[in-house]
């Protein structure tokens, strides 16, 4: 496997070492996720690019109605949380 060095600021690796935290694995967990992460975020961008292609750009009425579902699903999932 290979080997990868990282710095960390003094207080972040004190707080490791003070919860006995598994340095490699959670930097290994955290750069998959943000892997993950952009991967689908580019796939999103894609597939609203292709999107538009097909049926053009949204009204101004069709992107509060969108803004205002994804608010509510936002919201609804805080609570849940």
């Amino acid at each position: 496997m290979p080997r990868v060095q990282v710095y960390l600021p003094a207080d972040l690796y004190r707080e490791l070492k003070e919860h006995g935290l598994p340095a490699s694995q959670l930097l290994q967990d955290a750069v998959r996720a943000e892997v993950r992460r952009r991967a689908a975020e580019l796939h999103t961008e894609h597939y609203l690019a292709d999107l538009v292609a097909e049926v053009g750009e949204p009204s101004p009425a069709e992107w509060r109605a969108a803004r205002s579902l994804a608010k509510r699903a936002t919201s609804r999932r805080s609570k849940a949380g």
